[in-house]
């Protein structure tokens, strides 16, 4: 099932996601970060977090075989809506989220660090949306984040084709701040967490409520119009291809229905 481990050291919040081997996205996952970050907002002493993932990955992405579980429209567009509250509540927290990006970032595990306020990415990790490679499509609202990061055409590109960029392409688009090898990972992420954490906590509370007047209204339609579609797809027989497909380690056969 996995969990989310939290650690406080200083003022720096670390929230670890374990779930090998892939470091999947469930439910389950996504339930525990809203409550590790109910648990970070109660203490009030951290002044950043950080994300990571254990083992190889960062997040591999969602959790298809509990995606497969699911039986009605109505089941995936309320998982949709799911993820994306709680992807909608880091972006709007008061204090800074860093994630730490090393292996693969990958649909789910993309939006998830999309959601964040900063991204350091490992050189040689991989980062994409590769849903439509399954038959499906983006539900955590990466549709929506993505084209702010990296514009339109490239997210069009990114999402359609399903192939993965690398550390150094993700920072020459946008959709990362900086690139580092893997090996210097973590102590340039908590290089850059420290000198946040040293700065005044009303200050940081500030910029982080201000920044995000930066975004259009037509996001949060944008991402109730994802979801509906995401519900969408999986009655889909190109859906039911894709994910056994997948499963079943074989190149999908898609008869466009």
């Amino acid at each position: 099932m996995g969990k989310i481990a939290y650690e406080l050291e200083g003022k720096i919040a670390y929230l670890t996601i374990q779930s090998p081997p892939a470091n999947a996205l469930s439910s389950y996952l996504i339930k525990d970060i809203n409550e590790k970050l109910n648990k970070i907002e109660s203490e009030n002493i951290a002044k950043v977090i950080v994300l990571k993932g254990e083992g190889k990955f960062f997040s591999a992405g969602a959790d298809i075989k509990e995606i497969t579980a699911l039986q009605n429209s109505s089941d995936y567009e309320s998982l949709s809506n799911q993820g994306q509250q709680v992807f909608d509540r880091i972006e709007s927290l008061s204090i800074p989220v860093i994630a730490s990006i090393h292996g693969a970032a990958l649909g789910g595990g993309l939006e998830l660090a999309m959601a964040c306020h900063i991204r350091i990415v490992a050189e040689k990790a991989k980062l994409g949306l590769p849903e439509m490679s399954l038959g499906i499509i983006p539900g955590f609202a990466g549709t929506q984040r993505l084209p702010g990061y990296v514009g339109t055409a490239k997210a069009y590109e990114m999402i359609l084709s399903g192939e993965p960029i690398s550390g150094p392409e993700a920072v020459k688009w946008g959709l990362a701040n900086k690139t580092v090898p893997e090996v210097d990972l973590i102590a340039e992420t908590t290089k850059l967490a420290e000198k946040i954490a040293a700065k005044s906590k009303p200050a940081i509370n500030h910029i982080m409520r201000l920044i995000p007047f930066a975004k259009t209204e037509l996001f949060s339609k944008g991402v109730r119009e994802e979801a509906k579609a995401f519900g969408t797809m999986f009655g889909s027989q190109d859906a039911k291809e894709g994910v056994q497909a997948f499963l079943e380690k074989r190149e999908p056969n898609f008869q466009d229905k």
